[in-house]
This record gives C-alpha cells, sequence and structure tokens, in this order.
C-alpha cells in the first residue's frame, strides 16, 4: 500500500495487520473475492469475535457492514458488498 497517498508518500492509513490484537475501531485493509479481487479496501472494524470480524467499509453508509474473515488482512465474499 505504499504510494497511496502520491509519487513517494507513503500510505496515508495505519493498519492493524494483527488479527490476535484486533480491536473494535481498528483499521484493517481487507480483500473481496470474485471481480473485486485484485483491489485493496480500508474498512473500520465494528465488530471483533472469535473466527469473524465486521468491517465498516463504507464511509458513506455506516449502517453497512460486512463480514470477513479474521486473518490478517480480512476476506469479504463479493456478495456482500
Amino acid at each position: 500500500m505504499d504510494g497511496m497517498g502520491g509519487a513517494g508518500e507513503a500510505c496515508p492509513f495505519e493498519f492493524n495487520f494483527d488479527e490476535k490484537t484486533f480491536k473494535v475501531g481498528d483499521s484493517v485493509s481487507y480483500r473481496v473475492t470474485g471481480s473485486l479481487s485484485d483491489f485493496p479496501f480500508v474498512g473500520t472494524l465494528v465488530e471483533v469475535h472469535e473466527d469473524y470480524v465486521m468491517i465498516a467499509g463504507d464511509p458513506n453508509d455506516p449502517a453497512k457492514v460486512y463480514r470477513g474473515t479474521r486473518e490478517s488482512r480480512p476476506v469479504v465474499d463479493e456478495s456482500e458488498v
């Protein structure tokens, strides 16, 4: 995600990539299956469970959340997006 801020700039986001320490409010980089699998997404954890997380991925619609796997970069099924 280096360079997302522009040429030579560091990524403007700070992510938690350690699924063991995930907590509500953490920013995560997550992936989406299917046709969107090549794109990185940014979201905020709104729930953290033993084997999955709930991610707010749309800043314009905070009520919309996606269920993702609990791993360093959670995976969300394309059907949820």
